[in-house]
């Protein structure tokens, strides 16, 4: 007798522990998730007794929503977020705080550059050098290699460590990647203050790193651990994820329970080939993707346009075409290796009436803080930042140093000391010395008394601004840099905000960026922001070589395998349509700044170009792909015309 008990039933009524459930995309492991949740809380399991971990605030939003609809009492208690989120709320309670003497404010990717700028050693080297060895420790804390006997055992290491700690707990600040070290030391040394669950369920569980996995080890010591995750979709090794945590498991965790979820309920039957050839060009790849029995065929287009002009205008076509027939724009997903290639396609869409918007939050503040004119961005958050906190120090050291060649590390070393030798903090002292003009050990600081004083000018002149009154005076509509600050923050409820609400939504918004799902615009934003992501049609820009795969001197097997298992994850967005799409001619310039390797430039009507080959993925992606064909052509098939 056939049992009509589904894979994702079994896996919801599960009484084991520890359990892993290897799923691959589109084979429903959220709803696997959300129906075991359900079915804790109907046996009885209190729902504060219940955690949900994911990597990103887009799965955790997902399934805050997926937990809103279950018809069960107490599902909106339980508590579902990023384990950064957790992190953060238990190393900001104020035993954790005396207990670490650390504060968990931690540095923006452009406030680093002032650390690395401070932070002095005789063989420390320059910024690329000194850059380099915060890399090395903070893959150190992500696999907890600090945990080993004698680490840090070279003695420039530890001079560095030292120095870079001794900088921290001055400004009052963490980097990221302490996080999560910082509370499983906490946790560890504080037993009783360790949050209780007897349930923890982590989604995405190849995303965590070393430590983020021994985190949640001690968060489930006395309760139950469910994990899901495929280790075909780890994409974050420059976040340190360590995917053999879950082809370990269970090695690492006795009795574990193994589950299969391999029916792609998502994407076509062509697709679904592509994506198993694809992977199988990998070290490990003992599982294949499966498609639903009444999967359509589906619609696959490999497509080489000239230029980035070109691609952009015929991709808008395209789109525009495929919503005039039905497919509706929030359907629709554009994926780009750069945010030019992004950029350039979105304000193709807008020229042809297409709604779009780009998500490259990560990227609005760059800038050159030496330089005022570079760095808008970059003063304009600083300077809400103080707005928010006046006495944020890390904020401070960075306005002192903006505009200066050497970012004013010699005054602000010279106030440091006179601070650590007084107690005193440096707002204090600048105040102070500015109403009092007087000298530190001999020293005049008259660079840090004009930034100072113009930075008490600007505080007073946004002090009763509030709202987009605020927003536009930090970030004026219509300034090209300012622009992408706006969409940042089209998420705030209350029209009336303050500068602590504007900068937490910034800030939230740019390092764990939220991509809206029920939208009624194309999103275009780069491959890794699509995971968890699907669309009726998906468009992959930058299928070259140099930006799918990007290749550097450094680029070994393993980050080519890597690489794969990006585009892996991007292809298998879809539900119906797929484009990949490439070019051969790129501005020398443009070329340069998004990194991509070329062997010969080249001179026509006065201009430098460079010409590029499609990506080696697309040969791999075996029978089933169909062959590419150029842009013209393309049109011709899909719109009945050319780029216009």
């Amino acid at each position: 007798m056939t049992s009509n008990i589904t894979p994702v039933d079994r896996i919801a009524a599960l009484e084991c522990t520890p359990i892993r459930v290897l799923a691959g995309p589109g084979t429903g492991k959220t709803y696997a998730l959300m129906r075991r949740v359900a079915r804790l809380l109907r046996d009885g399991i209190p729902p504060e007794r219940i955690l949900v971990c994911t990597f990103t605030r887009t799965a955790a939003k997902d399934l805050q929503n997926e937990l809103k609809k279950l018809d069960v009492d107490g599902a909106e208690r339980v508590r579902a977020g990023t384990l950064h989120s957790l992190c953060f709320s238990l190393l900001s309670k104020e035993k954790a705080l005396e207990s670490t003497g650390r504060v968990p404010r931690s540095l923006m990717s452009f406030e680093v550059r002032f650390l690395l700028e401070d932070i002095q050693g005789e063989n420390f080297g320059g910024i690329r050098e000194k850059r380099k060895r915060l890399k090395a420790f903070e893959a150190a804390w992500a696999r907890l290699q600090t945990e080993e006997p004698g680490w840090p055992n070279v003695p420039v290491d530890r001079a560095f460590q030292e120095e870079l700690l001794s900088w921290l707990r001055f400004h009052e600040a963490m980097l990221v990647g302490e996080l999560v070290p910082e509370t499983l030391k906490f946790l560890r040394n504080n037993p009783e203050l360790r949050p209780i669950y007897q349930h923890v369920l982590v989604d995405e569980y190849q995303d965590l790193n070393k430590a983020e996995q021994v985190l949640i080890d001690l968060l489930s010591e006395n309760g139950n651990l469910f994990v899901v995750g495929d280790e075909h979709q780890s994409i974050y090794s420059f976040k340190y994820a360590h995917p053999e945590g879950i082809i370990q498991f269970h090695e690492n965790h006795p009795g574990t329970h193994n589950e299969t979820l391999d029916v792609c309920r998502r994407c076509p039957k062509r697709v679904v080939d592509m994506a198993n050839v694809l992977i199988s060009n990998n070290s490990q790849h003992p599982r294949q993707l499966r498609p639903m029995d009444d999967a359509p065929e589906g619609e696959v287009y490999v497509v080489q346009w000239r230029d980035m002009e070109s691609e952009a205008q015929g991709i808008a076509q395209f789109v525009k075409q495929r919503i005039a027939e039905g497919v509706l724009p929030g359907k629709v997903l554009i994926l780009s290796p750069r945010r030019q290639f992004g950029y350039a396609v979105r304000d193709a869409l807008h020229a042809v009436g297409v709604p779009a918007q780009s998500f490259f939050q990560e990227e609005v503040l760059e800038g050159n803080p030496k330089d005022l004119e570079k760095s808008k961005a970059q003063q304009a958050f600083t300077l809400l930042t103080l707005l928010a906190n006046p006495n944020d120090r890390v904020a401070l050291r960075c306005w002192c140093g903006f505009g200066s060649s050497s970012l004013r590390k010699g005054a602000w070393a010279q106030l440091r000391k006179h601070c650590e030798s007084t107690g005193e903090s440096p707002r204090t002292v600048l105040e102070h010395l500015v109403s009092e003009r007087k000298v530190i050990e001999g020293h005049r600081l008259n660079d840090l008394f004009t930034r100072f004083r113009e930075l008490k000018d600007r505080l007073q002149t946004l002090a009763n601004l509030r709202g987009h009154d605020l927003l536009d005076a930090l970030f004026p509509a219509g300034e090209e840099w300012a622009d992408p600050f706006h969409s940042l923050v089209l998420g705030i409820e209350e029209e009336d905000f303050d500068a602590r609400t504007l900068l937490e939504t910034l800030r939230m918004n740019i390092v764990q960026p939220e991509i809206p799902t029920e939208v009624d615009y194309v999103r275009v934003m780069s491959l890794h922001k699509a995971k968890g992501l699907t669309a009726d049609l998906v468009v992959v820009q930058g299928c070259m070589e140099g930006l799918i795969p990007m290749i550097t001197d450094e680029t070994d097997e393993s980050d080519l395998e890597e690489q794969r298992r990006l585009f892996y994850v991007a292809i298998t967005r879809t539900k119906k349509t797929l484009v990949l799409s490439s070019v051969v001619e790129l501005p020398f310039d443009c070329a340069q700044r998004m990194k991509v390797n070329h062997k010969k430039a080249y001179r026509r009507d006065g201009n430098l170009f460079v010409r590029t080959i499609a990506s080696r993925f697309l040969s791999e992606l075996g029978p089933a792909c169909p062959r590419a064909v150029t842009g013209e052509d393309f049109l011709k098939q899909t719109v009945g015309g050319e780029v216009r």
